[in-house]
């Protein structure tokens, strides 16, 4: 099943019933606990939504099949759009902090760019530092994914990897462009993430985008570092279209981190290591670097990026 939604209090899912559950393990579950909207909407994932009655279900499904196509071969939806293509948004030039170590939230930055505001996300509550869901440029369905820097930073970690590669397919499947915005300080480390089994599920993201055939545009606002970089649809697995903002940070990792471990010697002297890492945040992380090489192909100012995107798309 492509998609899932389920109504709080009404609606349950569950393999085994509480009884059957109480009988083989002993365990005392209500049947909302076992398999209620809100664990499947936040910690299975099975739901893509939870929604508080029925009414509201059917009206948000029927907001999804208008974004949806009819199927795999009959192209995206057009509709009529009065919001004009050229839009800028002045705004958007003061959403990333100056500060790198300070949340904001993407999702302004998806509303502000989608035709009319209108963003339909799927699986709101799990893994929350990922978002995915459909919008529309200039009339046209797109897909979005983004990290929420508002959620852990925005880190990559084994179910955000899952929620955006399945999402990637999904699109893929359905010819449905990918618009991708980037603000990641790279994979979640920790025992928990690595017995997890982090790496094969990183990897269903990247292989998720790398077998991708439909458009890919991305758009780095802020962090794009080690490995996370390349796994969120960068030009080096066969992003189509790579656009920066100024702000953009492009490294092997963080100017403090690296710093550390290059110049080893010199950590008992602050002044060095600051003058080191301004050395290296000038060489290193500026988005002007990674464009002379041609990983960007171009940096663009923040109000700009829905004319972009809708160019790149068209």
């Amino acid at each position: 099943t492509d998609f899932i939604f389920m109504v709080r209090d009404t609606s349950y899912m569950f393999v085994t019933g509480p009884d059957v559950v109480k009988t083989v393990t002993n365990e005392i579950v209500t049947a909302e606990e076992l398999g209620g909207a809100s664990v499947h909407a936040t910690k299975s994932s099975i739901a893509d939504g939870a929604y508080d009655n029925d009414v509201e279900c059917l009206l948000q499904m029927r907001r999804l099949i208008d974004f949806l196509p009819a199927s795999n071969s009959s192209g995206v939806p057009e509709w009529p759009s009065l919001d004009q293509v050229a839009r800028e948004e002045p705004s958007l030039d003061t959403l990333v902090p100056d500060n790198p170590n300070k949340p904001y939230d993407i999702k302004e930055l998806i509303l502000k760019v989608v035709d009319e505001g209108d963003f339909f996300e799927l699986s709101e509550s799990f893994a929350r530092n990922m978002v995915i869901g459909f919008g529309r440029i200039a009339g046209k369905t797109t897909g979005f994914v983004a990290n929420q820097p508002m959620v852990l930073a925005g880190v990559l970690d084994s179910d955000a990897s899952r929620k955006a590669a399945r999402f990637v397919r999904f699109c893929d499947a359905f010819n449905i462009p990918i618009v991708t915005f980037v603000d990641v300080p790279g994979f979640l480390p920790g025992t928990a993430q690595e017995y997890g089994g982090l790496i094969k599920h990183g990897a269903k993201l990247l292989f998720a985008y790398s077998q991708a055939t439909v458009p890919l545009v991305t758009v780095i606002t802020r962090k794009a570092f080690g490995g996370a970089y390349d796994v969120m649809a960068s030009k080096h697995i066969g992003g189509d279209v790579n656009y920066a903002w100024p702000t953009a940070q492009i490294a092997v990792m963080g100017a403090k981190g690296a710093v550390e471990i290059i110049f080893r010697a010199d950590i008992g002297d602050p002044e060095k290591i600051a003058r080191r890492t301004r050395e290296y945040e000038e060489r290193f992380l500026s988005p002007f670097i990674a464009a002379e090489r041609g990983y960007i192909d171009d940096v663009i100012m923040p109000h700009a990026t829905r004319p972009r995107i809708a160019r790149a798309l068209a």
